[in-house]
């Protein structure tokens, strides 16, 4: 569609017949993100308020399709990047975060932990340097105060603030540990993602949310006792990129209960259910 008809299309969301305005809403969702720049220029030149308010919800839409487009076909064809999978979550709340952002800055710390590393080094041994870095120079640590913050979930917000939750500190330690080539992954725990090193008979789990303290099976049984669950081989073993989307949307899910916000909460689980 040419420049022009956009702008008239745009300019009808003013209309305030019921019917033109449902037309017209439908027309800019099925043109997709191409409209989104004639859509904000034409909120910023605007002081009605309805009128922007009409604006923010169709670029809401457009915006949220086009995320559940993108999730699906990284299940489809990308969930080997967990790059990618905290990305597209956090574009839910940052739409113009750019992929490469968040890929520099992970680069930077897998450049801060590989230099300081040494050949045949024992997995403590990497381990502990892997903790070093993120926990004492870069100042990594569990945002204990504010739990169920949505920004918790938002790989972009932990790295800038240094806080978050069980899984996205796992995560940000995970994709360090990939670009090392670290047999290292992610284990779902009631209520405590973990990781654990493993590597043919050998294993053992690390917690992100405490500083990467190393532990083992048997704590894992005892963990599993204090909350009166049975064990099972997923609370021992390594899981995929689709099981950390499932709980990093799940998280999310309760985050916008607790903070009242309806309809993020149906949104999400809106996009929960393209992994079930």
């Amino acid at each position: 569609m040419k420049k022009k008809e956009i702008e008239a299309l745009v300019s009808l969301l003013e209309d305030d017949d019921p019917e033109v305005f449902k037309h017209v809403e439908n027309k800019l969702y099925d043109l997709g993100e191409e409209v989104v720049p004639y859509l904000e220029e034409k909120w910023e030149n605007t002081l009605n308020l309805d009128f922007q308010s009409r604006i923010e919800d169709v670029i809401h839409m457009i915006l949220f399709k086009k995320l559940q487009d993108g999730l699906k076909l990284w299940k489809e064809k990308n969930s080997d990047d967990l790059l990618e999978l905290l990305w597209l979550i956090s574009t839910y709340q940052y739409p113009d975060l750019a992929l490469e952002e968040i890929k520099t800055t992970i680069e930077q710390l897998y450049y801060n932990v590989w230099s300081q590393f040494k050949d045949d080094l024992a997995p403590m041994d990497q381990v502990k340097i892997l903790n070093h870095v993120l926990f004492s120079q870069e100042k990594f640590s569990a945002n204990t105060k504010n739990f169920h913050n949505p920004a918790n979930s938002m790989i972009n917000r932990v790295l800038e603030s240094k806080k978050g939750n069980p899984l996205t500190l796992g995560s940000i330690y995970l994709l360090v540990a990939q670009r090392l080539d670290l047999p290292i992954y992610g284990v779902n725990l009631p209520n405590l993602f973990v990781l654990t090193y493993k590597v043919k008979d050998y294993q053992f789990y690390i917690n992100a949310f405490n500083k990467g303290i190393i532990f083992t099976k048997e704590e894992i049984n005892q963990y599993l006792d204090q909350l009166n669950i049975t064990p099972s081989d997923i609370f021992y073993e390594p899981c995929d990129n689709l099981d950390i989307a499932k709980r990093m949307l799940r998280n999310l899910m309760v985050a916008f209960k607790k903070a009242g916000e309806k309809e993020k909460v149906v949104e999400i689980d809106l996009l929960l259910n393209i992994f079930l």
